[in-house]
């Protein structure tokens, strides 16, 4: 009980510390991320108001988890085959490539032996995930070209920490306690891997199938938590990195239907715990380690960041980048990263190197990571004039990071709609919030997901900045109107094609400036119309020009009481129908309805 008005007021100290330092480093344009790691290191070594910095920072490695497993999600197997040759390609060189060169340096300057110089120069070699995303992030650059291929950069660096976790039981000198043969750790980590594989498959999407019927979002928000953690937990256990098993959770969840309702339920839990990382990096700084190293300190950092950046500019102009894009990469990912801290505490543990040597590169990359934003800052005074970066941008390739079209609601009207446009050869991303809906149109072959359409962190989710046209095809009239009052609101840009209920509704979407709306019976209705005409003997061309000046005049109509504000859906227009050819000698001319579903008005033609 006496702990709790502790841990309450360094809860406090971390929250208020975020709020105010957040802000202030954004104004200055130097970006949150340096904030909260300013804000944790004035309330921790400089005024020791929290000394405990290693708990939390263990507990606020979770953010870094749940980052992971959103980049998972978005890791489907088409966007990893369209990105191959940077992941693959460019990705692996810059790891091989760094992490050589810095084994070198650290092995010939007799710092180390070749077994802790490997894991030192490969642990170096990876930058952070958690800064550079959050950087593009807030630049707005996370879709760019050059932020496309950091990330798939930082992507294969990810990838990189399961096989170098996996080393250092092999190359470890073991403690005498320990009696597991290392062929056994390692044999222990791939039947881990192999375990979430499975359950992936055959355990995972058919759970959330069930909890969907529910109907509870509660349920939802805490299957996510248990996916997440659970997966981070089992790999834990084999001794392997929580958060490559929160990925691995991501990546397997790719592909579900629930992948965008996951993504907004985990969001505000990685929002959160990622600044108390970064937080806590700040307290868990040792300033006694850099003033006893301190020249050791003052040469490293710079060494690092230089030689990183240096490396990932010649990587990328070997792989085909301009020198803008190189320039942005190299002074984006100069820094160590947060899975140098897991690597170096796993090596001084097996005993690879000494503690001390471990405290002393989570300092160097701690101070690399105060950097980044100043390093990424840098770059654009290293860049080229505007024509060229304007070419660079030209070349920005979208593809697999989003749909043409965003469509939001899945009924009859945007199963219909939906046909249309795959026809056409256009990518659709569709939402629905009914689980059955989700799994029948799945057995189709659609590209359908299980969300919340009135939900901003769904729609952002699902991809709604990178769609061109926003198609609201609910089926309810409170519902559509909820999402273009959203839309409009924080997608102000967005262009937005919507079904309505009925003609009053019509021209209540019209008033809200929709780009396009259309009622659900209104080209069905006209169509049944024309062909029961042509079934009483009119002609073809006489059936398609009567439908279509009644669509034209309905049209009229619809304009003229927008205007007018006759929200009712009624006017007293009168007009002349198109006159049938002499052959049929009708004893009465046709009457035209003035809206196909809704009632219908006798209009007398003016003698």
């Amino acid at each position: 009980m006496s702990t709790t008005p502790v841990m309450t007021s360094q809860a406090l100290l971390l929250l208020g510390g975020a709020v105010v330092a957040a802000p202030i480093f954004k104004k200055l344009g130097l970006g949150t991320v340096l904030g909260y790691l300013a804000a944790g290191v004035i309330i921790g070594p400089v005024f020791h108001q929290i000394t405990d910095g290693e708990a939390i920072l263990g507990f606020a490695e979770l953010g870094v988890v749940f980052l992971l497993f959103v980049i998972g999600l978005e890791l489907k197997m088409s966007r990893l085959w369209a990105m191959r040759r940077d992941i693959f390609g460019l990705g692996s060189a810059q790891v091989l490539v760094t992490g050589g060169l810095l084994s070198a340096i650290v092995y010939e300057l007799g710092l180390l032996d070749a077994a802790g110089s490997l894991i030192t120069g490969f642990g170096l070699a990876l930058s952070s995930t958690a800064f550079a995303l959050q950087i593009l992030d807030e630049k707005g650059d996370t879709n760019t070209r050059y932020g496309q291929r950091a990330f798939s950069i930082l992507l294969l660096q990810d990838l990189a920490i399961v096989p170098l976790l996996a080393l250092i039981p092999l190359i470890a000198l073991q403690a005498p306690e320990d009696t597991t043969p290392p062929i056994e750790d390692f044999s222990v980590a791939v039947g881990a891997i192999l375990v979430m594989v499975l359950a992936g498959r055959y355990l995972i999407n058919p759970l959330f199938r069930i909890l969907a019927r529910t109907g509870a979002r509660e349920i939802m928000i805490a299957a996510a938590l248990l996916i997440v953690l659970g997966a981070a937990t089992l790999m834990q256990m084999a001794q392997l990195s929580m958060a490559m098993g929160a990925f691995l959770a991501g990546v397997l969840l790719a592909e579900s239907s629930y992948r965008h309702e996951l993504e907004a339920d985990i969001e505000p839990f990685r929002g959160l715990l990622l600044a108390l990382f970064f937080m806590a990096v700040g307290l868990s700084l040792q300033i006694d380690v850099i003033f006893s190293n301190w020249l050791t300190v003052l040469i490293a950092v710079p060494m690092l960041v230089i030689i990183k950046a240096v490396t990932l500019y010649a990587v990328c102009r070997l792989f085909g980048s301009a020198h803008n894009e190189a320039v942005r990469i190299a002074l984006l990912l100069p820094q160590g990263g947060e899975f140098g801290f897991v690597l170096f505490s796993a090596a001084a543990a097996a005993g690879v190197f000494p503690a001390a040597t471990g405290s002393l590169l989570v300092v160097i990359v701690t101070l690399s990571m105060a950097l980044t934003p100043a390093a990424s800052a840098l770059s654009r005074f290293l860049v080229r004039d505007e024509e060229e970066e304007a070419e660079d941008d030209m070349e920005e390739d979208f593809e697999g990071a989003g749909a043409d079209v965003l469509m939001i609601g899945f009924s009859r009207f945007g199963q219909i709609a939906a046909q249309i446009l795959l026809a056409g050869g256009r990518d659709v991303t569709i939402i629905d919030h009914s689980a059955a809906r989700v799994e029948q149109a799945a057995t189709f072959g659609f590209r359908i997901y299980f969300g919340d359409g009135t939900r901003l962190d769904v729609l952002r989710a699902a991809g709604i900045e990178r769609a061109k046209i926003v198609a609201i095809c609910t089926h309810r009239k409170e519902t559509t109107d909820r999402i273009v009052d959203l839309v409009q609101s924080e997608f102000p840009n967005a262009r937005i094609f919507a079904r309505s209920y009925d003609r009053q509704h019509t021209l209540q979407l019209r008033a809200r400036g929709v780009d396009y709306e259309l009622r659900e019976t209104l080209e069905s209705g006209l169509l049944f119309g024309q062909r029961t005409l042509e079934e009483l003997g009119v002609t073809d061309a006489q059936a398609i020009a009567i439908t279509t000046d009644i669509r034209r005049r309905d049209e009229a109509r619809l304009e003229v009481q927008a205007v007018d504000g006759l929200a009712a859906g009624r006017d007293m227009l009168h007009f002349r129908p198109v006159k049938p050819e002499p052959l049929m000698k009708p004893k009465r001319e046709p009457v035209a309805p003035q809206g196909p579903d809704e009632e219908i008005a006798e209009a007398q033609r003016p003698r």
